[in-house]
């Protein structure tokens, strides 16, 4: 459906796409509504993102002649050492998100927990660039947190998963700490239900306290103590002097083209990178020719995602660590040399060092303002650390579980140091104003979520509704991982090829997009239908 209003806003749930549109309707601008969406995303969604966790945002004002990102990427506490967790190491995941050590300790609890990033991200996002007052822009949050709200379908989901390949389950982690338990469980210790309410009076008061006092009561004020005792009472990695010493990163965009679009996405240790390396590939095969998710169209795009996955164990980390060879894997003709080894029927081998399983507890915001400014941001708590301190209300990250704990690697341990993630909010241009404003929750499928929508968008001119909505796949491994609406006629004829298949149970998968796209004549947005979020036109 096309919108012929000026403004739009998509997100994952309902309350927090709303929070935002009331914002677009008194005249706030992208920013500030999508900063208003987060904050109610961490009260309604507090295992999939929050004020303690990280993220990547993409802000484009063409009216202050803006255009950059602010990277929140969670860096491992200075207590972490790159040695500390070599002799636990059980298996590393298949689809290449983090290891599976002994203990768990990597994944679940106190030293899972790396810098809480986001709230600094959103703080300074809002004072740069948004237009309402910084109260208003919390107080959507503080209401949805006090009056409370009601388990969805979604949060059901998700908060019930059982784990696998060693992972911990996620209803362990909704149980982990006491206070996590009183608000996320019921009275038998099982995970709340669709339909159940969930109060949450004590972040409602740190939502306050933020409000009147901004970022730096949580970084170095009454928060922010509260934070170090209970960290250094459960002899967690992370301290005060890491919630102080924290600062986003400003980037300038990473730039692409794909078939006359201008591409712009986030710089590393972001998954902007593995897009474009993607998109290049790709750029060397008449897709629109092909059959939509035939064997053939599987065959090419899986190569191209398997590529761009070796590329990313291999080079990608935080580059303040690691030497990121960003102009290689995006050059093009690094990319047609690989589209031609596919072309030939050349298999990548992706290495792993054992199996695993995939998370998705991330999400994502776009915005498009009726004045052309495009905000887009996808923020996560990784793996949730099951960790929620005693009269804060909020869970932290377990960002520890993705990084390499083999040591002289680019994702290996480092005190201060980011692990790469997935997350790629990012904006394409064509004839030099926004046409797309996408991004995706889904850990290491982010960019292959992503991509799917682009490449369904622009070579197969779907709508955004269709295009989010079509079966997805993903190769970030040398097995080839379908959603159980591809056909099972090209699962043979993949296996027939030599490929190993998994076909996944569930409809929808391997992330989640959320994207608004600009026409002549108005906007067309999209929702992934695996999630409960909805698109309001303003």
């Amino acid at each position: 459906m096309r919108y012929a209003k000026k403004a739009m806003i998509v997100a994952p749930q309902p309350e927090p796409t709303e929070a935002g549109a009331d914002v677009l309707r008194e005249g706030g601008n992208a920013v500030d509504a999508g900063i208003a969406c987060a904050l109610v995303q961490g009260v309604v969604d507090p295992m999939m993102c929050g004020i303690a966790g990280f993220g990547s945002c993409g802000i484009y004002m063409p009216g202050k002649k803006f255009h950059g990102y602010i990277d929140a990427h969670a860096p491992a506490p200075l207590g972490a050492r790159p040695d500390m967790w070599a002799n636990l190491i059980e298996s590393e995941a298949r689809d290449g998100y983090g290891f599976i050590l002994k203990g768990r300790v990597n994944d679940i609890g106190y030293k899972s927990i790396c810098a809480p990033a986001n709230l600094k991200m959103y703080y300074e996002a809002h004072k740069e660039h948004g237009s309402l007052p910084w109260s208003r822009i919390v107080e959507p949050a503080i209401a949805w947190a006090e009056r409370g709200w009601t388990v969805r379908p979604h949060v059901h989901y998700w908060w019930s998963d059982d784990g696998a390949f060693g992972r911990a389950p996620n209803h362990e982690r909704t149980g982990f700490t006491p206070a996590a338990r009183a608000l996320f469980c019921r009275a038998d210790g099982s995970p709340k239900r669709v339909g159940d309410r969930v109060v949450n009076r004590d972040y409602g008061q740190v939502l306050r306290t933020i409000a009147k006092d901004g970022a730096d009561a949580f970084y170095s004020g009454e928060i922010g103590r509260a934070i170090a005792e209970d960290m250094k009472k459960n002899d967690a990695l992370l301290s005060i002097e890491d919630l102080k010493a924290w600062k986003p990163v400003r980037n300038p965009p990473l730039w692409g083209d794909y078939r006359g679009y201008r591409v712009s996405t986030n710089q590393p240790p972001g998954g902007g990178v593995m897009l474009l390396e993607m998109l290049n590939i790709l750029e060397n095969f008449d897709l629109a020719g092909l059959e939509h998710n035939s064997t053939e169209y599987l065959r090419v795009v899986s190569e191209a995602m398997k590529r761009a996955t070796i590329d990313k164990d291999a080079h990608v980390g935080d580059p303040k660590f690691v030497d990121v060879p960003v102009e290689r894997l995006i050059s093009k003709s690094y990319a047609k040399t690989m589209a031609g080894e596919i072309m030939r029927g050349v298999k990548a081998e992706v290495p792993r060092f054992n199996s695993g399983a995939v998370s998705k507890d991330t999400t994502h915001i776009s915005v498009l303002d009726k004045d052309g400014n495009c905000f887009t941001m996808t923020h996560s708590l990784g793996m949730p650390s099951g960790v929620v301190t005693a009269g804060l209300g909020f869970m932290y990250n377990g960002c520890m579980g993705v990084f390499d704990p083999r040591p002289d690697r680019a994702g290996s341990i480092a005190p201060g140091k980011a692990r790469f993630s997935s997350v790629v909010p990012s904006i394409i241009f064509k004839d030099g104003k926004p046409h797309l404003i996408i991004g995706a929750p889904g850990a290491t499928q982010i960019a292959m979520g992503v991509l799917h929508v682009v490449l369904n968008a622009l070579d197969f001119d779907m709508t955004m509704v269709e295009a989010v909505s079509a079966p997805r796949f993903s190769a970030t491994s040398d097995t080839i991982d379908v959603s159980n609406r591809i056909q099972f006629r090209v699962e043979r004829e993949l296996q027939g090829l030599g490929y190993p298949v998994v076909r996944s149970p569930y409809t929808f998968g391997f992330a989640a997009v959320h994207g608004i796209r600009v026409h002549d004549d108005g906007l067309d947005g999209g929702a992934d239908p695996g999630h409960d979020g909805v698109v309001i036109a303003v």
